[in-house]
């Protein structure tokens, strides 16, 4: 994931915070680069050492580089709530790094599809997916790092690995 920081980052939690308080306190908003599309999660398995040594590469050739949101949705027929981003240009440069890394991947269940989710526990009520459907974010985000999560156990989530993104050009 590439996690998100400053004033989107805050207006994000503030959201995230409002209509999925549980997902909200399990990790901090982000965009999903691995795990739910293009390509499935890395195996639980998967050392550290060996996650390091596949993106620790992936993170020194990518330089820093700015993402807009489209409008927000609902994510391949689900409850799921998204802020999607064209997933095209460093972004998909980015996700195909990833995947050549030579780390294992589970099975993906969509194609990629690069977001920030904002809703993702809840059955959310007609009136209020309404009013989450018609969150906008104009500004600009930077990514500048990816970081990655394992999970501890069902309810838990601990951060990993966070490697700046410190490739030229």
């Amino acid at each position: 994931m590439a996690e998100l920081t400053g004033p989107v980052a805050d207006r994000l939690r503030a959201i995230q915070e409002h209509f999925d308080p549980r997902m909200a306190a399990e990790l901090p908003p982000h965009i999903t680069l691995v795990g739910s599309s293009g390509m499935g999660p890395i195996p639980s398995t998967t050392s550290l050492d060996d996650l390091t040594a596949a993106l620790d590469p992936v993170a020194a050739s990518t330089a820093p580089f700015i993402v807009r949101f489209r409008p927000a949705m609902r994510f391949m027929q689900s409850n799921v709530v998204v802020l999607p981003i064209d997933p095209h240009g460093p972004i998909r440069a980015l996700h195909e790094r990833i995947k050549a890394s030579g780390l294992p991947f589970e099975a993906p269940r969509f194609t990629f599809t690069p977001h920030c989710t904002l809703s993702f526990y809840p059955e959310i009520a007609r009136a209020r997916e309404r009013e989450l459907l018609r969150v906008r974010i104009d500004e600009a985000v930077k990514l500048d790092a990816i970081q990655a999560y394992k999970a501890v156990n069902a309810l838990k989530v601990e951060r990993v690995l966070d490697l700046p993104l410190t490739g030229t050009g």
